[in-house]
C-alpha cells in the first residue's frame, strides 16, 4: 500500500500514477475497489490550533481521536458530530479527519450545526494531475468563485486527495439533558420531535427507535440553562405522553448509539435514507425494514432489509434518496443534469481518471 510521508510525496504518487488509486483514509469505511491502494494516515498531526480563535487546521490521515482530544483539552469540541463506521460497517483502522471530510460524515447534531461541511474552512488537497490545490483559509469568511471546501466535502477521494482540512470550532457543552417518550408510533415520533425541534429550548438532537419504542430529544449547555428548558421542554412534549430524564451519562450513551446507527446490528444490508421528516412515517410502512432508526427529527432514516432487497423499488418515487451503506456502497443514481455536472468537475480535476478507483 502506498503512504505517503508528506504532501509533496503525495503529488509526487499522483503525478507518477499509470492506474486508478484506491484512497482511503484509516480504511474504517473503505469500499473495495480497483487500483493501486493508498492511505493518507501517513500525513498526520495537529498543524495549528488557536483556541481563541475556534480554529483547527489538521492533516487528513490525522485520527478523529486525536483531534477530539486536542479539544477537549481547551473545553472546545467538533460541531459535526462525527458518526464512528466500524460498528456499522465491521471494520478496523482508525477515523481520520480526512476520512470525516471525503464522506461529509455528520451525527444527530446536525439537526442544528450542520454537517460536516458546515465546520468546513479550509482545505489543501492533490489533484488528478498532481497539482496540490489550496482553498479556504484559517477563519470563518464568505468566499467568491467556486467555493473548493464545500465541493470536497463528500466528494469521496473522486476530485482530489485530501493533504489538509481546517475547521472551524465551538466550545463544548458543559452538561447535557435528554428526554425520553415511551410507546409512540412512528407518526406520533415524528410529531414530537418536530414540536420539540420547533419550540424555543434549542433541541439539538431528535431520534426514534421504533423497536424498543423510545423516542429522544436532546438539550446541551450550562447546567441551569439545560434544566429550565428541558422543564419547559417536558411541557411542550406532554401531549405525547410523560417525558423521563436521563442523566448526563445515559444521554450521552444514547446518542453515542444514535450517531454510530449501533441499532443497524444483525445480518442484512443497511440502507440510509434522507427525505423530508413528514415524509419519514410513510417511507418506514414501505421500506418494511427489520430494523429501523430514525434521525433528525425524521430527515434520516436507517433501515436494515435482507441482503440483496431493492429498497429503491420499495419506496417508490419520493422527495429525497436512498444510499446502500453496508452490503456494497450503492450511491443515489444522478438525475441527467447533475451526472452533466459531475462529469464536468471530474474531466477538470482529474482528466487521467486516478482517482476512478478510489474508495471511502
Amino acid at each position: 500500500m502506498l503512504k505517503p510521508e508528506s504532501e509533496a510525496d503525495l503529488a509526487e504518487i499522483v503525478r507518477g500514477a499509470n492506474g486508478p488509486l484506491a484512497v482511503r483514509g484509516g480504511a474504517t469505511r473503505h469500499v473495495p475497489a480497483l487500483g493501486e491502494a493508498l492511505t493518507t494516515t501517513g500525513l498526520s498531526g495537529i498543524t495549528l490550533y488557536e483556541p481563541g480563535a475556534l480554529t483547527l487546521v489538521a492533516r487528513a490521515g490525522t485520527p478523529v481521536a486525536e483531534v477530539e482530544a486536542a479539544l477537549e483539552a481547551e473545553g472546545q469540541r467538533l460541531p459535526f458530530e462525527p458518526m464512528d463506521h466500524r460498528g456499522l460497517l465491521g471494520t478496523g483502522g482508525t477515523p481520520t479527519v480526512g476520512g470525516a471530510v471525503a464522506l461529509n460524515v455528520s451525527g444527530p447534531r446536525r439537526v442544528t450545526v450542520g454537517a460536516c461541511r458546515d465546520s468546513l474552512i479550509g482545505v489543501r488537497f492533490v489533484d488528478g494531475e498532481g497539482r496540490v490545490v489550496k482553498n479556504g483559509g484559517r477563519v470563518m469568511k464568505n468566499v467568491t468563485g467556486y467555493d473548493l471546501v464545500k465541493l470536497l466535502a463528500g466528494s469521496r477521494g473522486r476530485l482530489g486527495i485530501l493533504s489538509e482540512v481546517s475547521f472551524k470550532v465551538l466550545p463544548a457543552a458543559a452538561t447535557q439533558a435528554t428526554l425520553r417518550l415511551d410507546g409512540l408510533s412512528v407518526v406520533e415520533a415524528v410529531r414530537a420531535m418536530a414540536a420539540g425541534l420547533t419550540s424555543p429550548f434549542e433541541v439539538n438532537g431528535a431520534a426514534h427507535d421504533p423497536a424498543g419504542g423510545a423516542t429522544w430529544l436532546r438539550i446541551e449547555g450550562l447546567e441551569g440553562s439545560v434544566d429550565y428548558r428541558a422543564g419547559e421542554l417536558a411541557r411542550v412534549l406532554a401531549a405525547f405522553g410523560t417525558a423521563t430524564r436521563l442523566d448526563p451519562e445515559a444521554s450521552a450513551r444514547v446518542w453515542r448509539a444514535v450517531r454510530d446507527a449501533t441499532a443497524m446490528a444483525g445480518p442484512g444490508d443497511v440502507w440510509r435514507i434522507h427525505a423530508r421528516p413528514s415524509a419519514g412515517p410513510g417511507l418506514v410502512a414501505r421500506a418494511g425494514a427489520e430494523a429501523v432508526l430514525i434521525d433528525w427529527g425524521g430527515g434520516l432514516i436507517w433501515v436494515r432489509l435482507p441482503e440483496g432487497t431493492d429498497l429503491r423499488a420499495r419506496l417508490g418515487s419520493f422527495d429525497g434518496h436512498a444510499t446502500r451503506v453496508r452490503g456494497g456502497l450503492d450511491l443515489p443514481p444522478e438525475t441527467p443534469p447533475v451526472a452533466v455536472l459531475t462529469a464536468g468537475l471530474r474531466a477538470k480535476f482529474d482528466p487521467r481518471g486516478v482517482f476512478a478507483g478510489a474508495g471511502g
